[in-house]
């Protein structure tokens, strides 16, 4: 009996814990860009959907942005075509662009189920409805990537028109340009653009690291709070490569316009969203600006 007793009362706390981020945070868009393994992984999956429906119930405002290149990768080789990459970046010719525009439409309702199982109402939108990802064509050092779309434009009217009617939208990056052509956008930019476009509070990236570390190759060197003047030393001297680089120069950008914090976490950690926001502790990666106190014990 003591033990279960001890149980319930480590439950209380957790809540009680909690209450000082859902009032600072209630009624503040927080947007979550959603991919990599924990979008493949179906239980990881449903852990996800929880806590973004959770976090709409207790009062926030979510965005979801997913992405979907494992899926798309995977159709490609179903129908006998070869992924191709440019520095990085998915070289989209027309058949394939047909491809990321179905799976990608495919993942969005697929979302939109999972999060009205739970009681919330959702709506999948693509970047090209109502012209909300306006975007140009995106060259890689020079080179032709093909339908890869920059964001010009975001008409974030369509977000908050469907926040204030206490929908969840859910955004797949696809986008078009003033001549109406297809696009498919990198979904951390789409995300990013998104962010800073609604003033959200936070931007939340899922991804398949633990967060940004001093040493990539040492877990136990991650940093739990970054300041954007710190997070351009890092990646000045060095520290920062891969898929990183682009992810930080995301965050900085986002910072600067607007967006309060950006939260890099590891996706494949049951619960994490809600571990990261709702926790003095925090599992990943926060990134704020230069001016702002630092949430442990100093606001």
């Amino acid at each position: 009996m003591g033990s279960e007793m001890e149980m319930w009362q480590e439950k209380a706390n957790v809540l009680i814990e909690a209450l000082p981020y859902i009032q600072k945070f209630n009624r503040k868009i927080i947007v979550v860009k959603y991919g990599g393994s924990a979008m493949v992984d179906e239980e990881l999956q449903k852990n996800v959907i929880k806590d973004v429906t959770l976090l709409k119930l207790v009062g926030f405002k979510p965005i979801i942005v997913h992405g979907g290149g494992k899926e798309i990768s995977r159709w490609i080789s179903k129908v006998g075509m070869e992924p191709k990459f440019i520095n990085g970046l998915r070289v989209t010719d027309e058949p394939t662009m047909e491809i990321a525009e179905m799976v990608l439409g495919r993942v969005g309702k697929k979302l939109v189920s999972m999060v009205q199982e739970l009681g919330v109402k959702a709506v999948s939108i693509s970047g090209k409805d109502g012209m909300l990802l306006e975007c140009e064509k995106k060259y890689s050092n020079g080179e032709d990537i093909g339908y890869v779309g920059d964001i010009v434009n975001v008409n974030e009217k369509i977000l908050l028109d469907l926040i204030e009617k206490d929908f969840l939208p859910i955004v797949s990056p696809v986008g078009m340009d003033k001549d109406f052509k297809t696009y498919n956008i990198n979904a951390d930019d789409a995300a990013c653009a998104i962010a800073r476009a609604v003033k959200a509070e936070k931007l939340a990236f899922l991804t398949d690291i633990e967060g940004v570390c001093k040493d990539p190759d040492d877990k136990k060197t991650l940093i739990s709070e970054l300041r954007i003047g710190e997070a351009r030393k890092l990646m000045e001297g060095g520290n920062i490569g891969g898929g990183m680089l682009p992810k930080l120069n995301n965050c900085i950008d986002a910072i600067e316009n607007g967006v309060s914090r950006v939260h890099i976490l590891d996706g494949r950690r049951t619960h994490c969203l809600l571990l990261e926001i709702f926790t003095n502790k925090g599992i990943g990666t926060a990134i704020l600006n230069d001016v702002d106190a630092k949430f442990n014990g100093e606001d």
